[in-house]
């Protein structure tokens, strides 16, 4: 076991999770002194880096913030908070002026930033870096903003254990596992921005080792969750012998593309009237359903750009070309896949938990503006907005001297999962809590992932198979379907279920 220094080292604030969100909120709460663990290198291995289509911002001629918050809320399947997606749009601008006075170069056409247009937005508001590297290019010059800043110390390669608190129950410091030793700093607010939980599942488009560790720090510290059960399934990673999937962006079905079988019929013909860029969670049930016939689906873009597609999405043209697809002669093969996780720790409007100094900022908050089906390239935006009133709210409270926590618990040496426990966990999740779900499914998936992490000597394992059986119950609760969440057993949906929901940690092993 190890035991926890106790030289601690003392912050103005901790900020857990080095990606898009992180990083920027780390530079907005200086010039206080903050420390910014990171579970690899700064920005790398992140969902944010990888994020390909854009950030949806009411820049156009045509467009405006109310027009840009009905679209989140259509999107959202009537679970939305109207005032927070309001908040949301009616903040864009400025936060896109925000980081692009931080270096981060946007397209543009002329001296206007070059829109694209996405499923389920009725204006061209999405705004683009590098084609279809939009988050690298975001993590780039963020990253550089944060190794210039003398405010922030970075502890890469750590990893976040657990929030200490303070004997009224509040945040105190954070316990992390750094080069290999147990320590505890100490600071009065701690903000996790680790990411999602695309990693529980077997086809995922995020880094395999987002497992929802905030959502589980969080909880153990007794903060309240909500809308697990809403997990966005992208309808066209690439279908390929790959961990995880590369992602072929919606945006090249916003200039055309069309999904189609393998005889070239048009598969979204007749499910509804936005074709292939209706809202994603009707676009990947229906590649799900063709999949379960043993149909393969694929996306025809032989006719988008057919003079410039490698200069137009130069991420998706280099995934295909190194597994032998050129999307410019054939169509590209796709599968749902995991992709964003509407759910997370519940926040407010500055993103605050109920556990008095602790936040949660980007995809680890479950804000309420993305409600049962996240709207695209609001998730960008999202990670951009909210770091400025973290720092806002940090500033306007008072928190009490912060006491040296005394950390009790001991943390055993880690133990990696193997494979095979992995493979079974993953497996589980996309069988059993998957695009579709019914009760009998989501049973057994409950039933798998308590087995397996009581069987397993990893923490990892452990604290992964928690989170996932809190999704799994959510699920098993929601008895309709709605966006994301697909009941095969309770296909319409419920006015009497069309409220957000909650958990805490002890429902992982509810009955």
């Amino acid at each position: 076991m190890n035991a926890v220094r106790s030289d601690a080292e003392t912050f103005d604030a901790i900020v857990v999770g080095a990606g898009l969100a992180g990083m920027l909120t780390a530079l907005e709460l200086r010039p206080r002194r903050v420390a910014l663990v990171s579970y690899g290198s700064l920005g790398q291995w992140t969902s944010s880096a990888w994020a390909q289509g854009g950030i949806a911002a009411a820049v156009g001629d045509d467009d405006s913030p109310a027009l840009h918050a009905a679209d989140t809320v259509a999107a959202g399947a009537g679970l939305v908070e109207r005032r927070v997606a309001a908040r949301l749009a009616a903040d864009a601008p400025h936060a896109i002026e925000r980081v692009a006075a931080l270096g981060v170069r946007f397209d543009r056409e002329d001296a206007h930033y070059a829109l694209g247009r996405e499923g389920a937005h009725s204006r061209r508001r999405i705004l683009r870096a590098g084609g279809d590297a939009t988050g690298a290019e975001l993590v780039r010059a963020i990253a550089l903003a944060v190794h210039a800043s003398a405010d922030i110390v970075c502890y890469e390669d750590s990893r976040a254990l657990d929030v200490v608190l303070d004997a009224g129950g509040a945040v105190a410091g954070l316990t992390l596992r750094v080069a290999g030793d147990v320590r505890t700093f100490s600071a009065p607010c701690v903000v996790l921005a680790t990411g999602g939980l695309g990693g529980l599942y077997r086809f995922t488009t995020n880094p395999t080792s987002s497992r929802g560790a905030g959502i589980a720090i969080a909880a153990r510290a007794g903060a309240r969750l909500a809308d697990l059960e809403f997990v966005q399934f992208h309808p066209t990673a690439l279908d390929v012998a790959a961990d995880p999937l590369p992602l072929v962006s919606e945006a090249v079905r916003g200039e055309g593309a069309v999904l189609v079988d393998a005889r070239g019929s048009l598969v979204m013909a007749g499910v509804d009237a936005a074709l292939d860029l209706a809202p994603r969670d009707v676009v990947a049930r229906r590649v799900f359903a063709l999949r379960q016939a043993n149909e393969r689906v694929y996306l025809d873009a032989r006719h988008v750009a057919p003079d410039n597609f490698p200069e137009r999405f130069p991420t998706v043209f280099d995934a295909c070309m190194r597994y032998g697809i050129d999307p410019r002669h054939e169509p590209i093969p796709i599968v749902p896949a995991a992709h964003y996780h509407m759910g997370g720790v519940a926040v407010d409007l500055a993103d605050r938990t109920n556990v008095p100094g602790l936040y949660a900022c980007g995809e680890v908050a479950a804000t309420g503006v993305h409600g049962a089906n996240r709207l695209a390239s609001n998730s960008l935006l999202e990670s951009v907005v909210y770091p400025e009133r973290i720092a806002r709210d940090v500033a306007a409270r008072t928190f009490a001297r912060v006491v040296r926590p005394a950390a009790t618990r001991a943390y055993a040496a880690p133990v990696p999962g193997s494979d095979a426990e992995w493979r079974s966990l993953r497996d589980a999740m996309y069988a059993g809590v998957g695009v579709e779900r019914n009760e009998a499914g989501l049973s057994v998936a409950i039933e798998r992932l308590n087995a397996i992490g009581d069987a397993s000597p990893s923490d990892d394992v452990r604290e992964a198979a928690v989170v996932g059986a809190l999704v799994a119950h959510a699920a098993l609760r929601r008895r309709e379907s709605r966006g994301s969440h697909m009941r095969t057993d309770h296909p319409e949906r419920s006015i009497a279920e069309r409220h957000r929901s909650y958990s805490t940690l002890a429902d992982a092993r509810s009955a």
